[in-house]
């Protein structure tokens, strides 16, 4: 009966204190389950173009990049790859910790993007029929949903179902994140779920202890379970009744 009582006491307490958390991972869950992962992540608001790079069109060799006189900006160029960016051929490369990217036609430098090559890059990814609302440069203090690493970031939102966006980097014109509303729910629901609000990190102490604490509970009350159904507690009478009653 000590075991009963102490279960029973400590079921309800912990209870009282877990009951919100344990209604937030039913209903993150909940959401988390429902939504097609894919779609989540936004794989339907961009295309895959599949472009390919025509050789015609590349003018401005890698020699010219490294040994002509008007480009001594980038005696130091790194990890150079050949790409394209909408439809024109173009040179990407990182110095002194800077991203560039250089038409491999006629070696003008593009970075940093303007508003203009930045949303036409975003209408060019862009597989909705929304028109472009806003467009916005972020250079520190980026939102949640946008690493720092990928800064300085073109944000282009379109009037579309589910408000989405498209990050573009304005160093070397590529799509680095995309986002519309029920991704930024989910990314919510998750961090809610795995009770870290900042990082979405599960390894974290807060929820350590509160999953510690709900296995306890969950034990009090198979205790509970077994004197419920197993071990019925005996019918107590009043005798004071009985008593009066002769």
């Amino acid at each position: 009966m000590n075991l009963l009582k102490i279960s029973r006491k400590y079921h309800r307490y912990l209870m009282l204190f877990l009951g919100i958390q344990f209604v937030i991972w039913t209903v993150s869950g909940a959401y988390m389950v429902i939504f097609d992962i894919d779609y989540i992540h936004g794989d339907s608001l961009i295309q895959n173009h599949q472009s390919k790079i025509n050789p015609d069109k590349i003018h401005y060799p890698l020699t010219s990049l490294a040994q002509d006189s008007l480009i001594q900006d980038y005696p130091n160029a790194q990890h150079l790859t050949l790409g394209m960016f909408i439809d024109r051929e173009v040179y990407r490369f990182k110095q002194d910790d800077i991203q560039f990217m250089v038409d491999a036609n006629t070696g003008q430098q593009l970075s940093p993007l303007d508003e203009a090559a930045a949303t036409a890059m975003a209408k060019h990814e862009y597989t909705g029929r929304g028109q472009v609302l806003t467009a916005e440069l972020i250079t520190d203090n980026p939102p949640f949903e946008l690493s720092s690493r990928y800064l300085p970031a073109w944000r282009v939102n379109f009037d579309d179902f589910g408000s989405p966006s498209l990050y573009i980097s304005a160093q070397t014109g590529l799509l680095v994140t995309k986002r519309h509303e029920f991704w930024r729910t989910f990314d919510l629901m998750f961090s809610l779920h795995v009770m870290d609000y900042e990082d979405e990190d599960p390894s974290n102490w807060l929820l350590f202890w509160v999953v510690l604490f709900a296995l306890i509970a969950a034990i009090l009350g198979l205790v509970l379970t077994y004197y419920r159904i197993f071990k019925k507690e005996p019918l107590q009478v009043d005798t004071s009744l009985i008593k009066e009653s002769n």
